[in-house]
């Protein structure tokens, strides 16, 4: 069911990316992980949707979106940025099949970590961040979403946050692309769940490796 929902306001959280505090519908629900249709209600886009994922949890007031601006789609993200607070947009149900599965290791690229915000948000919030550990591949340092947030989180064991930057060598960051080789340095257990986000090359190379490292198909998350 299509309901319209007012944006409440805007701000970036790095050069390309902006967060969407917006309206909640009245009973609305959805798990953490999920994303939604949206489209811009006017009459040039409001045939023109797009999945994206709530960064906000489900007890929270207001739907909580983080969007990357794609400029050279010249498409719905760019017009999205364009928007402010009195602007509506149509949100739809919410569906998708990422949502957490018991302690692990998340894997993401680039704004696939998304899904993933939401998760660990509610893992933070019910003291449940330990046990899991996040690894997370930017271009550069001022690419990489949330990046003092996760910091905070994960801040009782460091070890469990890997950062890697691929265009840009950094103190601090690994500059390395993921591989089996890098999961394999990285991960001692290869039973535990797994969570993967991202561009699609990215996660069929995951996946791949995970799999030749001896992780269980059924124990890897992605969305279908």
């Amino acid at each position: 069911m299509e309901q319209k929902i007012k944006i409440l306001m805007t701000e970036f959280v790095t050069h390309d990316v902006k967060r969407f505090i917006l309206e909640k519908p009245q009973g609305y629900k959805y798990l953490p992980g999920q994303a939604v249709d949206l489209s811009i209600n006017n009459p040039k886009l409001k045939g023109e949707k797009r999945p994206f994922t709530f960064t906000s949890m489900n007890s929270d007031l207001v739907l909580e979106f983080t969007i990357k601006r794609y400029a050279d789609h010249k498409g719905v993200t760019e017009e999205l940025h364009k928007l402010k607070a009195g602007n509506e947009l149509i949100i739809e149900e919410p569906f998708g099949t990422i949502n957490f599965q018991g302690k692990g290791v998340f894997i993401a690229g680039g704004a696939g970590i998304t899904p993933f915000i939401a998760i660990l948000r509610d893992l933070k919030e019910n003291g449940q961040v330990a046990g899991n550990s996040l690894i997370f591949s930017n271009k550069t340092q001022k690419d990489i979403i949330l990046e003092k947030e996760f910091t905070e989180m994960f801040r009782e064991n460091p070890q469990s946050l890997v950062l890697t930057l691929t265009n840009e060598k950094k103190q601090g960051y690994k500059n390395r692309f993921i591989d089996k080789t890098f999961l394999q340095e990285k991960i001692s257990d290869f039973k535990q769940s797994f969570y993967i986000c991202g561009p699609p090359p990215f996660v069929e190379a995951i996946k791949k490796a995970l799999k030749e490292l001896g992780a269980n198909p059924k124990a890897v998350v992605f969305e279908k």
